[in-house]
């Protein structure tokens, strides 16, 4: 099954248990310890679940993740929750004075739409691979793909264009000044 299947998977399965909390306070706990490991100028990115913004432990400097939070990229997707936060600008504001950045994944699929960059203001905006996939035989992915890249830049957001499998892929992102890319074709998921 694919990583993203495992994750989704884990997430349902942990809402059905009522362990979705257990599970964010998990995950943050062993990011922080990931970023302790990692080169001094690299950041860590980590996916939040909407309910994640409602643990008050998040908003709080002196956790580990707190400590270090210049070097996380938080990544938000599942717009249509996130519409169910009360405050959620007052929150994101609160995650951003803490020192966190603020990234829309996904965006271009499911629930994250072009509305969250005005509501969210990220610093970051990950393009939906199904953007990526054969942009290189798409023409209507690589209209696409550059209009997002202009307005991502006018706004002063950040672009990464999620998986990037091909040469062929990356050498279309490149020319379309698409400035960050992740994906297979650059390296595999590895454990931290």
């Amino acid at each position: 099954a694919s990583d993203v299947y495992k994750r989704q998977e884990l997430i349902h399965r942990a809402e059905a248990c009522g362990m979705l909390d257990a599970l964010g306070h998990h995950v943050r706990e062993a990011a922080a310890a990931a970023v302790e490991t990692l080169p001094a100028k690299t950041s860590l990115y980590i996916n939040l679940h909407p309910t994640d913004l409602l643990d008050p432990d998040i908003y709080l400097p002196d956790t580990r993740l707190g400590r270090v939070a210049q070097r996380v990229v938080l990544e938000l997707t599942e717009r249509a929750a996130l519409e169910d936060i009360p405050e959620l600008n007052e929150r994101i504001e609160q995650l951003r004075a803490l020192g966190y950045r603020i990234a829309i994944d996904d965006l271009g699929a499911g629930y994250s739409s072009l509305s969250s960059l005005v509501s969210l203001e990220p610093e970051i905006v990950k393009l939906d691979m199904a953007l990526v996939r054969d942009i290189h035989i798409n023409d209507r992915k690589r209209t696409l793909v550059q209009a997002l890249t202009v307005l991502a830049a006018s706004l002063g957001i950040t672009v990464v264009a999620e998986g990037v499998e091909a040469p062929e892929e990356r050498d279309v992102l490149a020319r379309l000044r698409v400035p960050m890319l992740q994906g297979f074709y650059f390296a595999r998921p590895s454990a931290f």
